[in-house]
Parts: C-alpha cells; structure tokens; sequence
C-alpha cells in the first residue's frame, strides 16, 4: 500500500544532500522502538516516513508499505537492468531502559555518535541513504532497490514482507554493525520449552508429591553432554560450533508445596545447514533421562526457529566488497557473524546476502550505544565503489 506522506520530520540541509553522518544523526533523532520489546515504544512509521521523504526527494520510485498495524516498510527503486542490487537494513531498535546516554539526542563527541540505533543499524541505515544519494546523483549502472524494513528485533514482519515479493536481484548487502568486515555467514536459532509434570502435595507428604523441578535439574544435567558433542561436531569454517544456552526456568508454587510443574527455555544456536531437526537432540537425552527415571514425566516442544544463512567466501559478491574495502586502504576481512540477522530471509528468497556495515555487535543494544563517524564515511565509500560509483 502507497500513500502521500510529508517529507522529512528531523532533517536538515545536510541530510537532504546525503551527508553520511547527518543522516545517521537525522535517524537516532526519529525514536522508532519496537513496541513487541519495549511497552509505549512508537515502531517505525516516524522514520519510515523520514526516509521514505529523502527517497522520493532524490528520485527514487519509492513506496511506503504497511506490513502490520502500525508497522512500515520502505522499498525504493532506481535504475534498470543488471546488476540488480538490494541495500538493506532495519528501522526497528530495541528498547532503551538503563541507558546511560541520551538515547534520541544524537550526541557526537570524539569521533562517535551516541544514542539508540547508532550502531544498530541507523549508522547501517544511513551509510545505505548516503550511497543511494550517490547512486541517483552520478547515475550509477544497473538497479539499486533500497529495503528498509520493520519488525527486525521481533519478528522480522518486515523482511519477510519485503522476501515474499522481492524484485529479482542479483546481490544484497544487510548492512548490520560488522567493523567493516565482510560477514558471508551466521547461525540460526531455534528457542524450545522443556515442560515436566508433577505432583502437588504438601512438602510434609514426599510419598505423594512429585517434584517436576527436580525432574527438570536432572534434564538440564543430563544436556551436559550434548555441549560436547556439538563441539565435537564438525564446524562451520566461519561460525565454529553449534552451541545451546538455558534460558528462564519457572516452577513451584511455594516452599511448603512439591511442584507440579516446572518449564526450561533453551536457546539452541544452529549452523546454516541445520534446521528444526536439531530439536530431536534435546528429545533424545530426554528420552534417555525418562528411560532411567520412570517417574520423569516431561515433553518438548519447538516456539520458535530461525534459519542460518550462508554464502560462499568465494562469491564474487564476497570479492567485489574485498576488493573495495582494499582500495578505500581498508585491510579486507572475513568473518561469521555471530548475531542472527535479516540476510537468512533474503539468501532463501533467491538473493545472496552478506552483512556490511559500520559499528561493532558489541555496541548493539548497549547503555552508551555508540558508531564510529570514520566507520560511516568509509562503509559509503566502500558501498560507493562496489557500485562503481568510485574510481
């Protein structure tokens, strides 16, 4: 769905002429938490329409797309032919309880720029606006189509949206915090319950009650083994190991009462070539816990998966960016990305999909989050030259 919209809400001179860091401070400035993590958060309409005003301005064909209540996307389209090129990053950020900057005032001071969203991804965000900006005012070859998308650190309602009726590309570039590295790869997730049933009875009645707690520490102790026969696993070059984590354990009612039940969350980090299958690991050791202990009364289920995504280090879209970073006197690198990220959707629409971007994961989501200014100016010359917008 298209509509009429303003155009910029916070911009200014500088961010109108594609300025990188303007940009990245126009976007902090546009508060755009994802209401599913913070309660009252405003989602992205605000900063949908922000960047939807500067496509359009810099000629774009450029559509506005509501890909849920209340929750926006941006798609934007120049050129024609090939190469097709996908720039992507999301609007969303997360929450901002316990920050310890001013999270929407876009402070810069030594060579950073403060605030949420900063490094993930608004200074993504802004590095992809800035090469567009390039791309319509030197006429680049081929077609640059700009995705921003909602939802990312929910439920990816925007990239999926975005996935389902892509137009046909050759290459994408998700330009999520990297530190400039070239990350071809990440793993998935799959988040699992582990349910145990008791039997309630006062604590003064042990030949009544069944302790479902205790049945559930037996179950954790027993995935013990698992951790090392992930590590024993053969590794992905780029990613390592597959690994699991426990998450919230909740049982009992009260101290005088056995537990009649008792749930464990865990968080299993998958490599590209696993999917929901990894779940039988879990129901494996379960069985084998329930074999043993008769009175072990538990099942398993699987809430939620999130495939990997995976694109050869010897891709030429791998290439062209390696080669771009070493003529912008960048050292070229490598790497797995560890965060789960939007690339998997674009890699299973048909588009190969790596992560490019300014900033470091460990700034995500932080109290102070932070970008380096340098690192948004070098990710748009790099993007720039990759385009062939550079010489």
């Amino acid at each position: 769905m298209d509509r009429q919209v303003p155009l910029p809400l916070h911009s200014d001179d500088a961010a109108n002429a594609g300025e990188v860091v303007a940009l990245a401070r126009c976007l902090i400035e546009t508060p755009s938490v994802n209401p599913c993590i913070e309660s009252g958060g405003s989602g992205e309409e605000d900063i949908a329409r922000l960047t939807y005003g500067w496509l359009r301005r810099w000629g774009f064909e450029t559509t506005l797309v509501e890909v849920d209540p209340g929750r926006w996307n941006v798609v934007a389209v120049m050129g024609e032919g090939r190469p097709a090129t996908v720039l992507n990053g999301h609007l969303d950020t997360v929450g901002v309880d316990g920050m310890t900057v001013p999270p929407f005032e876009s402070r810069s001071e030594e060579g950073r720029v403060y605030g949420r969203g900063s490094c993930d991804m608004k200074g993504g965000v802004a590095a992809a606006l800035a090469t567009a900006h390039s791309f319509a005012e030197r006429g680049g070859r081929g077609t640059l189509i700009v995705a921003l998308t909602a939802d990312e650190e929910h439920a990816s309602l925007g990239m999926q949206a975005f996935a389902r009726s892509a137009p046909l590309a050759e290459r994408a570039i998700v330009c999520e915090p990297t530190d400039l590295a070239v990350m071809p790869a990440h793993k998935g997730f799959l988040w699992m319950t582990a349910r145990f049933k008791g039997n309630a009875a006062h604590g003064s009645r042990p030949d009544l009650g069944v302790d479902a707690v205790r049945h559930a520490g037996l179950y954790i102790a027993e995935l013990e083994g698992l951790h090392q026969e992930l590590a024993e696993r053969a590794p992905h070059p780029l990613l390592g190991a597959g690994s699991f984590h426990f998450g919230p354990v909740k049982g009992g009612a009260a101290p005088s009462v056995y537990p009649e039940t008792c749930e464990v969350q865990i968080e299993r980090r998958t490599l590209p070539h696993e999917d929901e299958t990894a779940a039988e690991d879990f129901r494996r050791v379960l069985a084998e816990l329930a074999a043993r202990h008769s009175a072990v009364d538990g099942e398993l289920t699987v809430d939620l998966y999130r495939p990997g995504s995976d694109v050869s280090p010897e891709h030429a879209l791998v290439h062209d960016l390696q080669k771009a970073l070493e003529a912008e006197g960048e050292a070229p690198r490598v790497e797995g990305m560890t965060a789960w990220v939007d690339a998997a959707y674009l890699n299973r629409a048909g588009i190969p999909a790596v992560c490019f971007g300014p900033g470091s994961i460990a700034q995500a989501h932080s109290a102070d989050e932070w970008v380096l200014e340098r690192q948004l100016i070098v990710a748009q010359r790099v993007m720039e030259r990759f385009l062939g917008l550079r010489s």
